[in-house]
């Protein structure tokens, strides 16, 4: 409390006007936290985007509220501090950010977007390593939340969107095939190899000759 009170720049006492007490405060952080979550999930909802970029707007958008909007403290504090009302409330609000994210995961792998897999476990691995980002985020450090947020979004769906195979890839430096036209040494020219040596038996054959024919009656 006292760090608080010197962040605020007022006494301790003073944060006692505006909440009850400890609990109070614990509660409203993490109310406000999730109301920006749930706020930002109901314009995606709202949105006919495709599920990867619905997907991907989510998980930018709860990045930037744990590193912008939260400095990664109200989401890694503990829960169970809270009494079974307020937890309860906390829990409800959480469960429908949760949902929400199941639910466009859900939708890409019935589009055939998103690899199949349980869909409640990769809404735990997309949070969890979001989460996670508080242990090791330095504020003053060379890494901003745009790029972490965008980072993060790539690599995580990259584990769920099927490539695109309906056309192979073609190597960079692959040219077409030379059409089949001209005779083949012309054409082995054209390609850059050299022409097959024409074999005894491609020969045309001549006609047996006259004393060739009188040795053989």
């Amino acid at each position: 409390m006292q760090e608080i009170a010197r962040a605020l720049g007022m006494r301790k006492g003073n944060l006692y006007y505006y909440f009850e007490n400890k609990e109070a405060i614990l509660f409203f952080c993490h109310d406000y936290s999730l109301d920006i979550l749930l706020e930002h999930l109901a314009r995606v909802e709202r949105e006919q985007a495709a599920p990867d970029a619905r997907l991907r707007q989510l998980i930018v958008g709860f990045i930037h509220m744990i590193l912008d909007d939260l400095h990664g403290t109200a989401l890694t504090m503990d829960l169970q501090a809270l009494s079974p009302a307020l937890f309860k409330a906390i829990v409800k609000k959480r469960d429908r950010f949760d949902r929400g994210l199941r639910a466009v995961i859900e939708d890409g792998m019935r589009k055939g977007v998103f690899r199949r897999g349980d869909p409640k476990l990769l809404t735990f691995a997309i949070l969890g390593a979001s989460n996670w980002i508080t242990r090791w985020y330095d504020p003053s450090g060379p890494l901003h939340s745009d790029r972490i947020a965008d980072a993060f979004a790539d690599y995580l769906l990259a584990g769920l969107v099927i490539a695109d195979v309906s056309a192979p890839a073609r190597r960079p430096n692959s040219r077409p095939r030379a059409r089949a036209s001209g005779s083949g040494r012309s054409a082995a020219r054209r390609r850059g190899t050299p022409a097959r040596r024409p074999r005894a038996a491609d020969a045309p054959r001549r006609p047996p000759s006259a004393r060739s024919r009188r040795s053989r009656r």
